[in-house]
């Protein structure tokens, strides 16, 4: 019955459209530039080397804003030591998501999204999205919707994507 019914479910419900130039899990990302918002310029290559978390998310989106203090409790415990993570702003107004990063005193590096070109390369066709990258720049498992980050569920979660051990 449950077969039939995820059936049904997957013939009804549109698989959700790619955006432009998205990269699929298993492939790697391309290099791009990213603007700091509280921060110089880098690249995206800059955090070859080490796993990569990267959260999309904008000042206005309600989940988003509720899930940021898990991501920087999760940052104050691990960022830079087993992966880094880094905050990827799509508000339209640098202002706002600046405001947004200083008010909440989030840890982690975030940077602004210039001309779409990384919500289009991750696939944020909707937001949160949380995208885990591998060592090597490989995207990993793309995770959509607001999660308690530093949970031991998801903890677990980002350990088997990016091969780390968390405590």
């Amino acid at each position: 019955m449950r077969a039939i019914a995820a059936a049904v479910l997957a013939i009804a419900l549109p698989a959700a459209a790619a955006t432009p130039g998205e990269v699929p899990v298993g492939s790697v990302l391309r290099d791009t530039p990213l603007y700091g918002l509280t921060l110089d310029f880098r690249k995206l290559s800059d955090f070859r080397g080490k796993p990569l978390v990267i959260n999309v998310w904008a000042s206005w989106c309600a989940p988003c804003r509720a899930e940021m203090g898990s991501l920087d409790r999760l940052a104050r415990r691990h960022n830079g030591k087993q992966f880094h993570i880094i905050g990827i702003s799509t508000d339209d107004h640098a202002d706002k998501a600046q405001a947004f990063v200083v008010g909440t005193g989030v840890s982690f590096d975030n940077y602004l999204d210039k001309n779409l070109v990384l919500e289009n390369m991750l696939g944020a066709n909707r937001i949160p999205l949380t995208v885990l990258v591998d060592k090597d720049g490989k995207v990993v498992r793309k995770v959509y919707g607001a999660r308690e980050w530093d949970s031991r569920e998801n903890k677990a979660l980002i350990g088997q994507a990016l091969g780390v051990k968390l405590d």
